[in-house]
């Protein structure tokens, strides 16, 4: 059996709000929502490689925090882990470079009102506790 390989999504906070991004591709995925993210590269911790992606996908600067309990499979032989994230001072704000054709800021109220990809649900529901 091969290893996983490690599929980074952050848990992008604000004081109250999560940010969600919207899929433009692929065509499967378009129009649903995610955390934003991507693959840890070789030689890679998850945290670099949250915070290159977020650069690359957002064009932001980030601090990464604490791991949200908990591995979620994506298609095989990928798996889903999600980190805390906040913008350092000074970043810009977000903005859907690659991937994604929106963003929102989502409350704890708001979290349900966009449809989720089925493997960021239960990662989804772990990060309510942080609001």
């Amino acid at each position: 059996m091969t290893e996983p390989i490690v599929v980074v999504g952050a848990a992008l906070l604000d004081a109250e709000h999560l940010l969600a991004a919207r899929r433009s591709a692929p065509p499967d995925l378009a129009g649903r929502w995610e955390l934003p993210g991507g693959k840890v590269e070789p030689g890679e911790t998850p945290q670099a490689a949250l915070a290159r992606e977020l650069h690359e996908e957002l064009g932001v600067e980030v601090e990464v925090g604490e791991r949200i309990p908990g591995e979620w499979p994506l298609k095989s032989p990928y798996v889903l882990q999600v980190w805390v994230a906040r913008l350092l001072p000074g970043s810009p704000t977000p903005k859907p470079l690659q991937d994604h054709d929106e963003l929102r800021w989502l409350t704890r109220e708001e979290l349900w009102e966009v449809p989720w990809l089925d493997q960021d649900v239960e990662a989804v529901q772990k990060i309510a506790g942080h609001l």
